[in-house]
Order: structure tokens, then sequence, then C-alpha cells
């Protein structure tokens, strides 16, 4: 009978044991007081369907995937704008850009109105660079040209890349052509052409775009190791931003798709997929890996008419249908984010300064505004972070305005001069039954909420154009009290 109920005791023993461990082994690490490294990748007019991780029929994304699948990929993320300008000024600052002045692109070669992101709202980077972090900003800028707006003023310990909002991606194109112009003359060279930069000082870059920015971001990684600092490293390609241009390795890995603008845009979305591979295999090396946080994201939705998919969204870059502003993204880190898994809830890139912010022990000022919030916790525990808050889009148009919000599951739209809309977001996310009928009072409900949220907008401080700005003045824009009518 002792050997018996001895058994059974050491048997009950190691079960408890095994189950701790099981349980030990799949809970998630709190956030200590180690700050983690932040990798933060950003591409360009990515389509919401155009990696493998969010379903892409033809685009191989091998390495973006392996990451993807160990972390934790966000289903409804949303940035504030379909556009590249102002959705990366939310990024930077935590605000809506409509309320800071900046809903509209910089202009190309914006050196030449002296314009940029107002010094006074402090960047993310400069909030980490305050809390201990060495940063890092790679390729696209769009928010200044002149030294004010510069990234070595705005909280970057190093930048390398290009000032405008776009670039040819081949150096022996932008490089001659930098050359050619600049003999005959020319004051100012159509940002596309210009050379690339190192903190201020230009460089003869030899290698295709994405992959100099890619080259770079290793030995961002390498500098790093050595500061024994944790890092903060923007990675901004351009890529798949027109123009179209693609290596023919990479492009010979797509041969079988016909249509030649999504060829090559495959060819520069894989030319990114590389890329990532490169910066974690030095984070392997320089033990880093471990405790760096890898969010990856697009500005906006791609475009369709140069070679995008953003199925099953509607539209893309440019609406405030969902195919503009709602973009494929996860996060990596390593027993910290639940591998794996998807969280279906809304979230807005507005939550990124709150949130790294929280996970970087940095300090904010009271006077600093921010329009997202922390979710760090709501990701570990995959609960909604946002249930009945609101969230923004909106594009002015010459003479009329474009105009989303989505609270939970319900989406209110107004676009291309049609009457609003209401969408249940969560059961058509494809936004093709109207049920705005079915559904007054909600609808009414959700457009207050945005008119409310209007009335914090600030007067726009440049135009994409300069006709864009005589139009906006000849036409009374933004016409608010237009684009609220419910029509009856």
């Amino acid at each position: 009978m002792f050997r018996i109920n001895t058994f059974k005791l050491l048997m009950c023993c190691i079960a408890f044991v095994l189950s701790a461990c099981t349980t030990t082994k799949k809970k998630l690490v709190t956030v200590s007081e180690i700050k983690p490294n932040i990798l933060f990748v950003l591409c360009d007019d990515l389509g919401y369907a155009d990696v493998g991780f969010n379903g892409s029929p033809d685009i191989k994304t091998p390495n973006l995937d392996a990451l993807a699948n160990k972390g934790t990929i966000f289903k409804s993320a949303y940035v504030t704008h379909p556009f590249c300008g102002p959705s990366r000024a939310s990024i930077m600052t935590g605000r809506y850009p409509h309320t800071i002045g900046s809903q509209f692109n910089l202009p190309p070669n914006s050196e030449i109105i002296g314009e940029g992101i107002d010094v006074n709202e402090k960047f993310i980077s400069s909030t980490l660079q305050d809390a201990g972090y060495y940063t890092g900003a790679l390729g696209k800028w769009h928010l200044g040209a002149v030294e004010k707006y510069h990234p070595n003023n705005r909280g970057f310990d190093d930048f390398y890349g290009f000032l405008g909002g776009g670039h040819n991606y081949f150096p022996e194109q932008f490089m001659k052509a930098y050359e050619i112009r600049k003999k005959a003359g020319n004051k100012h060279i159509f940002e596309y052409l210009l050379p690339l930069e190192h903190n201020g000082e230009e460089v003869v870059e030899t290698e295709y775009v994405t992959d100099a920015l890619s080259r770079e971001a290793v030995r961002f990684v390498n500098d790093a190791a050595k500061t024994k600092k944790p890092f903060f490293l923007y990675l901004s390609y351009n890529a798949p931003h027109t123009p179209l241009e693609a290596k023919k390795e990479d492009l010979k890995l797509f041969e079988s798709i016909n249509d030649e603008k999504r060829r090559t845009y495959a060819a520069m979305v894989y030319a990114v997929d590389r890329g990532v591979k490169k910066v974690v295999e030095a984070l392997k090396e320089t033990k880093q890996l471990e405790n760096t946080l890898i969010i990856f994201l697009s500005d906006n939705g791609g475009r369709l008419d140069q070679g995008a998919n953003n199925f099953p969204l509607k539209e893309g870059k440019g609406s405030t249908y969902e195919g503009g502003f709602r973009v494929p993204m996860f996060f990596y880190w390593p027993k910290h984010i639940a591998a794996g898994k998807y969280y279906n809830y809304p979230v807005s890139s507005l939550d990124f300064y709150p949130t790294l912010s929280y996970l970087a022990g940095a300090s904010i000022s009271k006077d600093k505004i921010l329009d997202g919030k922390n979710i760090w916790k709501n990701i570990q525990e995959n609960s909604n972070a946002r249930f009945g808050e609101p969230i923004f889009a909106m594009r002015h148009q010459k003479g009329f305005t474009d105009a989303a919000i989505r609270i939970d599951e319900w989406k209110a739209l107004k676009i291309h001069r049609q009457h609003w809309k209401l969408f249940n977001i969560e059961n058509d996310i494809s936004e093709t039954i109207d049920l705005s009928l079915k559904h007054p009072e909600i609808l009414t409900k959700l457009v207050k909420q945005s008119k409310d949220w209007s009335t914090t907008h600030s007067k726009p401080l440049w135009f994409h154009s300069e006709k864009t700005g005589k139009d906006w003045e000849s036409l009374n824009m933004p016409d608010f009290d237009t684009l609220f009518q419910i029509e009856k």
C-alpha cells in the first residue's frame, strides 16, 4: 500500500513539474528594465496583399514571412493618411497630420519652399535619443529638406538616404543625370536624381538603392553593437514606390507573372525581403536579435495602377476606402510577442509613439500632445486596445474632401462626392454593402464624431503643388459644412 501511494505521489509531482515547465515556456516575458532595440521597417506604397504573410499569391517574401509567423500579424493596422508624407509625419510625431498642418505631401524639391514638420513637434526619435538610444534613419525622409528639418536635427544620430519623396534606384542613372544637370547650371535638380547623402554629405552610391539601404542597415546594427546602447533604427525603404525599377536577377524569379508592371513591382518587394534577411543575420551575429523588436508595415496602400494588389480591400493609395490606409503589419520580438498569432483588432500608426516610448522607458513631456495610445498590454493580452474609439482618415481633393471613420465594427465613409455610406467592416472588409439606411443612427453618430475631430485641424502649411494651393483658396476648401451633411 505504501509503495503504491509513493509511486502515485511521485507521478503527480512529475506531472506538476512538467505542466509548470510547459506553462512557463508558453508564457510571454513581461517588459523589464532591459530596453529593447527597435527596428522599424517601413515600405513605400506596399499593397495589403503583396507579402506572403498577408496572402500574396505571387510575390515571394520568405524572410518577412518567417519573422511574421514567429511574431504577431496585425490584420487591422491603419496609417493616418493614404499618402506618404502625411503618414510618415504621424509616425514621427504621434499626431494626426491634419492637426499640425501636414495633410499634404511636401512638393518635389521642397527645399525651395523651405518647409517641413514643425520643429516644436518632438519626434519619437528625439524622445528615444533622450532615453539613451543610438538612433538611425535610412532611406526616404520626406519631412523637410532644409537644415532645421534634417534627420540629424530631428533626433537621429545617423542618416543615410535622401530627403525628398522618392528616388531613382540605379546609381548609373541618377548619378549620371546629376552630373549632366549640374554642369548645365541647374540650381535645383529633380530630387529623384540627387546623390544620396550620409549625415549631410553627398556620397557616391554604387548599388541598387534598396540594396544600399540594406547594406547601411547592417552597418548601423554593427555600429550599434559597439556603442553598448539600445538602438532605434528607422529603415525607410522607398520600394516599391515608383519609378518601377528592379534588378535583372530579381526579375528572373517572377517570369511567370505576365504583367510587366506587376513583375517589376514583385521583384522590388523581393529586394526588400532579401535586405531584411541580411539585417536579421547581422542582429544574430552581434547577439542583438533576442532583444530586438522588429516592426514591419507600409506607409499607405499600394497603387493599383503600378502593379500593387490590395485584395480584399477596395481601391488603393490615395483613397479613404480600406485599400488606401489599411496596411500589412507585424511585430516580432522573441519571448515578448506571441508567435504565430493574429491581432484582429484595429490599431493605428499613432500608437507607435506612446507604445515605443513605454518599452524604451522614455519620458514624454506633459505638453507633448499624442493622438495615439500605449497598446502594448493589449497586444500581449490579445484584447481590443481601441474599443469604442475612433480611427480617422481624410484626404482633400480638388473642391471636395473624402473622409472615413472606423469605430469597432462600423465604418462611415464619404468618397468621390457620393453620399455617406456605412459598412460593417468586420463582416464586409471589401466595403460592398451600404448599411446607412438600415442603421441611420449609427451613421449619424459616426459622422458627428468625424465633424468634431475636424475642429482640431490646422490650415495646411504647404501643398504638393502650387496649383493645389490656388485651388484650395479659390474653391473655399476644406468646405466642411458640405462634407458633414447627411443626405436624406
